[in-house]
Order: structure tokens, then C-alpha cells, then sequence
């Protein structure tokens, strides 16, 4: 008992945490013994897991094995052909332009959207209607991959009258430029009238003198290029010595009548255009060598122009370069060439970035403001606080929405399928896949073996995934 009594383990430990500990371990004994960790589950368990385990096999574990097996085989499925599906894979070119594009999505668009939403989730603390905004930019997810595809594929038409994206740009393009000209315009046929150029410009058929005026008729002017300040033609305005004047109109009457190459009542003017005078040479010599365009003019209202700073008795010829008949512009050409593939990433930002500003959002939730209201009192700008402070505290939420979008970009097929509308630039491995198997391609063999191919692909993403996880769970 003395011994007992001078024990100074037992005198440190206070009366009170005594009892906790007692209580805690009586707790611990009833509650039965702790499950170490690896230890497999009871049999009670897998009892209760096995309807459960008995579809997943059937719908996932069966048809990855049927896959891998099938892929081993010919087009018709009696032939065992090895690893030849696999070099079909490599082989075609087709397949190494999927994969190309495949690699562009990886790179972009988990990227992009990670980057949107973090901007999107910072940025919505600093407004007042953050959660009006966070249900507009998560909208889209409530519409499914098909109905976004249709969306975009008519965004992007070619026609400024129909996609939205090409509406944009021709409305900003003509804002600065001016617009268009007159494309698909013709000078009228006639003795002594001006003629069309090889390069495509409109040109007099002489020389004219400094200080005398031209005719310039033109057709096949469509009345939707016809601007809404075009005024009736005008005639030539008198001309000083060291200019040259004339008049560029639509040579047609409606109704008929009037009088070929000459301005008539009900005939419009065409503004906009310009009008250059070409150094001919003067009679005596001297001046700018001959070709050199001396001087410019644009058309007004009635079609009327006045090119001045000319050479008194010299000639020049009347010429409208051939910018004035080109195609107005249109835009871009979204859905071919080199931009079809950003343009259906573009479509998948649209489609996702409401995803990932949720997730991000609840991780800001959780980051300390403490933090950040040292990093402002220390003189940090709010530029820095986010890539110094914010992101690395953000770091595993990043991460998740990263890996979650890398492992989705490798299967995505619906956007690609409707707006690329089947075009072989914009493949990706998912559309290829569907292409050999059900799409034309007819050989279930290679099809096979490009979703075995892709399965390969997102195993790395999926087991950082769940090592992520194990990690995180306490």
C-alpha cells in the first residue's frame, strides 16, 4: 500500500482524468474491440454487399473484361488477331489526329475551367448578388451535353444572320472599319465606260486629264449591301485644276427606262467606296513615275467623290480597287479549320464552369480570414493574396476539380459529336471509339481496343483520386 501511495505516476494524474479514463475504457470494452485498419470486413458484411456487388459486376467489371477480350479480335469477332487492333490504332491517321486533339483537351480544358471557376469563386464574395450569379453560372449544368451541343452548334454558325459568335465579331469589325463594300458589284458593258481590271478593281478605260470628271455605273449591287444613308446619284461635282470628280452609282431604274451610264431620277448613289487616281504620266514628263496612286477619295451619300492634290495637266487613271467588291466580312470559321477544337472547348468551359466555382467556393468558405486580413495588413495587394495565400489553402480543392475534369475530358463525346457534326479535325478518342465500332467504321475490333486504350488513360487520374482520398480520411 506505501508503495502504492508513493508512486508519482499516479500522484500527477488528477483525480477527475482518472475517472475519464476509467469511464472512456469501460466504454472501449463494451463497445467490443476496434476493427485494425486492413483488416478485411466481417462475413455479416459481404452478405449485405452482395446485391449491391452482383449489378456492378454485371455493368462494369463485365463489360471492361468483354472489351479487353474483344479487342483482341478481328472486325467479325471469330478471329483472334493479338495486339493487331492495337497497331490499327497507331497506324491510322485518323486515330493520331485524335489523339492529338485528345491531348489539347487534357491540357485545356481542365485547365481553363479550374482557372474560371477559382476567378468566378473569389470574385463572388466581392459582390452583392453572388448567389444570383453562382445560379447563372451553374445553370448550364442543368441542361444535358446533347442541348448544349445544339446550343453551341447554332452559336457558331458561319452565317452573321444566324450564329451568335460571328454576329459579335461582324458588328465589332464593321464598327471600326466601316463596314463592307459592294461584293459581287460589275462595272456596266459599254463603249467608253470603265472596265473590270485582272486583280479586280474597276478602272477607267483612259487616262483622264487633272480637273476633269468620270462616270462610274455599276450593277448587280444587292439591295441588302445598300447602306441606309445612300442618297440619290448625284452628278459630278465641278472639278478644279488639280482634282478629278465623278460619280459612282447603281445604274438601275426600277420599272425600267432611263438612260445606260448616265444618273437618273430613282437611281442610288453608292457611298463608302474608295477611289484612287493612278499617275498615268504627263504630257511633258516630271511629277510621280507613272503607276503611283497620287491621291484618294471616298464616295459620299449620292455617290459623288472629289480626289484632290493632283498635278495640274498630268493624267490619271480612275480606279476603285478591288477591296470595294470583296466579300464583306462574315467572321470566323468556327466549326472547321484550326478552330473547331477550342471551339467546343469553349462549349465545355461554358458547360462546367459553374462546377467547379461551387466546389471552390466551398472551399473558401473554409479558409481562415485571419490569414488574409494579415497578408492585407502586411501591404499584400489583393493579386497576390490570391496566388500566395488563397490558392495554395486552396490547393486539395484544386486539385479535386482538376483531377475530376482530367478524368471527364477523356470520355467526352456528346459536345464533340454534335457541334464538330462529325468533322475528323475535331475527333477525339471518345468519338473515334464510337466511329470503328457503331459509326461506319464497322470493326467493333479497333473500337475495342481505343475504349481499352482510354480506360488505360484515366486509371493514373482515378488511383490519384482514391489516393487523395485515403489520405484524407481520418
Amino acid at each position: 500500500m506505501r508503495a502504492l501511495h508513493d508512486d508519482p505516476s499516479r500522484e500527477a494524474a488528477p483525480r477527475g482524468r482518472r475517472g475519464t479514463a476509467r469511464r472512456g475504457t469501460a466504454r472501449r470494452k463494451a463497445a467490443g474491440p476496434r476493427r485494425p485498419r486492413g483488416r478485411p470486413l466481417p462475413w455479416t458484411a459481404l452478405l449485405f454487399l452482395v446485391p449491391a456487388l452482383l449489378p456492378l459486376g454485371f455493368l462494369v467489371v463485365y463489360p471492361i473484361a468483354h472489351t479487353a477480350v474483344r479487342s483482341l479480335f478481328d472486325a467479325s469477332g471469330d478471329t483472334f488477331v493479338g495486339l493487331g487492333n492495337y497497331a490499327e490504332v497507331v497506324r491510322d491517321p485518323g486515330n493520331r489526329v485524335a489523339v492529338r486533339n485528345t491531348a489539347i483537351w487534357v491540357v485545356a480544358a481542365p485547365t481553363l475551367v479550374t482557372v474560371t471557376g477559382l476567378l468566378f469563386a473569389v470574385l463572388t464574395e466581392r459582390i452583392r448578388w453572388a448567389a444570383a450569379f453562382k445560379l447563372v453560372v451553374f445553370m448550364p449544368m442543368a441542361i444535358s451535353f446533347l442541348a448544349s451541343g445544339v446550343i453551341f452548334r447554332l452559336v457558331y454558325e458561319q452565317d452573321p444572320d444566324k450564329g451568335v459568335a460571328n454576329a459579335a465579331m461582324v458588328a465589332v469589325h464593321d464598327t471600326f472599319t466601316g463596314g463592307g463594300g459592294y461584293p459581287g458589284a460589275a462595272p456596266r458593258p459599254g463603249p467608253g465606260l470603265p472596265v473590270r481590271a485582272p486583280d479586280g478593281a474597276v478602272a477607267a478605260p483612259a487616262p483622264l486629264a487633272a480637273g476633269s470628271g468620270a462616270l462610274v455605273p455599276l450593277l448587280r449591287v444587292r439591295p441588302e449591301h445598300l447602306p441606309g444613308d445612300a442618297a440619290p446619284a448625284g452628278p459630278p461635282p465641278g472639278a478644279g485644276p488639280g482634282e478629278l470628280t465623278g460619280t459612282v452609282w447603281f445604274d438601275f431604274t426600277r420599272g425600267g427606262g432611263g438612260t445606260p451610264g448616265r444618273p437618273d431620277a430613282g437611281e442610288t448613289g453608292l457611298p463608302g467606296l474608295t477611289v484612287e487616281a493612278v499617275r498615268a504620266g504627263p504630257p511633258g514628263g516630271g511629277g510621280d513615275p507613272p503607276g503611283t496612286v497620287a491621291g484618294k477619295a471616298t464616295t459620299r451619300a449620292d455617290g459623288t467623290f472629289t480626289v484632290r492634290g493632283l498635278q495640274p495637266g498630268a493624267f490619271y487613271t480612275l480606279r476603285l480597287p478591288p477591296e470595294n467588291f470583296a466579300a464583306a466580312y462574315g467572321g470566323a470559321e468556327w466549326l472547321g479549320g484550326t478552330l473547331i477544337t477550342p471551339a467546343i472547348i469553349g462549349s465545355y468551359l461554358w458547360v462546367w464552369a459553374g462546377f467547379a466555382m461551387v466546389l471552390i467556393s466551398a472551399g473558401l468558405a473554409a479558409v481562415p480570414r485571419d490569414v488574409l486580413e494579415a497578408a492585407r495588413v502586411d501591404g499584400a495587394g489583393e493579386g497576390r493574396i490570391l496566388v500566395s495565400v488563397t490558392v495554395p489553402l486552396l490547393a486539395p480543392v484544386l486539385a479535386v476539380v482538376l483531377v475530376t475534369m482530367v478524368i471527364n475530358v477523356l470520355k467526352v463525346f456528346d459536345l464533340v459529336f454534335v457541334i464538330g457534326g462529325g468533322d475528323p479535325g475535331a475527333a477525339v478518342l471518345a468519338s473515334r471509339m464510337w466511329t470503328e465500332s457503331f459509326g461506319g467504321g464497322g470493326d467493333q475490333g479497333v473500337g475495342s481496343a481505343i475504349a481499352v486504350l482510354l480506360f488505360a488513360l484515366v486509371l493514373p487520374a482515378a488511383a490519384l483520386n482514391l489516393r487523395r482520398l485515403r489520405r484524407e480520411r481520418p
